[in-house]
């Protein structure tokens, strides 16, 4: 029997394909404006040009600062599958983890320092924030909690092998959440490279759910 999924609920597969065409075709559309755009010149080169050249929004800056803390906590759990039994093909999918989501902090820090934006540390806890003068911690969707952090680090061999699948199919949710909130709100998204980055981690987080969902479901049935 599957163990029961931590939430957030995965959006089901149809959902997911869906909103992934509207990505998909909101991206075509853009390219083929960028096609009719003159050359760019070295001045041109120096900042990313926005689509359509409209400057980044708060919410840009929310989900790129989010996204560093979160692409850190599933850095900080990968690199526990070697030291906690976890299995070859495990071991190989955290490792891609580990590589994919370290280049995408610098990214994302790049992206945020180029802008005069505050620069995040790629720490795995919560994102402060500053409500009413006042600073709050709050995780990202998706994110595990300290209880959650705990168990997994406590597992070994093939129970590590099925906690950790559970918790970063629940992690993965997260960014696609991060993902749909950043497209729905007025104006975000804009900038060249959140768009295109943003469209990046819905497109490649989806595709890793679907394989860690097989390889759960092979894990319980050996269970």
């Amino acid at each position: 029997m599957t163990p029961s999924r931590p939430t957030p609920a995965a959006p089901s597969g149809a959902v997911r394909r869906l909103a992934l065409g509207l990505v998909l075709s909101l991206g075509l559309g853009l390219t083929a404006n960028a096609c009719a755009r003159p050359a760019a010149t070295a001045e041109t080169r120096a900042r990313p040009i926005g689509i359509p050249s409209l400057p980044h929004t708060a919410a840009d800056v929310h989900f790129m600062s989010g996204m560093i803390h979160h692409h850190a906590q599933a850095v900080l759990i990968a690199r526990w599958a070697p030291t906690h039994g976890a299995s070859a093909e495990l071991q190989r999918l955290a490792e891609r983890i580990v590589v994919g989501q370290n280049d995408e902090i610098a990214l994302m820090q790049n992206w945020l320092r180029d802008r005069g934006e505050p620069v995040p540390d790629g720490t795995p806890g919560p994102m402060k924030m500053k409500m009413d003068g006042m600073e709050h911690e709050m995780l990202m969707p998706g994110m595990l909690t300290a209880d959650q952090l705990a168990q997994l680090d406590r597992a070994r061999g093939a129970e590590f092998d099925r906690l950790f699948l559970r918790f970063m199919i629940q992690h993965h949710e997260g960014a696609i959440t991060m993902v749909n909130e950043l497209f729905g709100s007025p104006g975000a998204g804009q900038d060249e490279v959140v768009f295109r980055f943003a469209s990046d981690v819905y497109a490649d987080q989806t595709t890793e759910i679907d394989r860690m969902e097989k390889m759960l479901a092979a894990r319980s049935q050996d269970a």
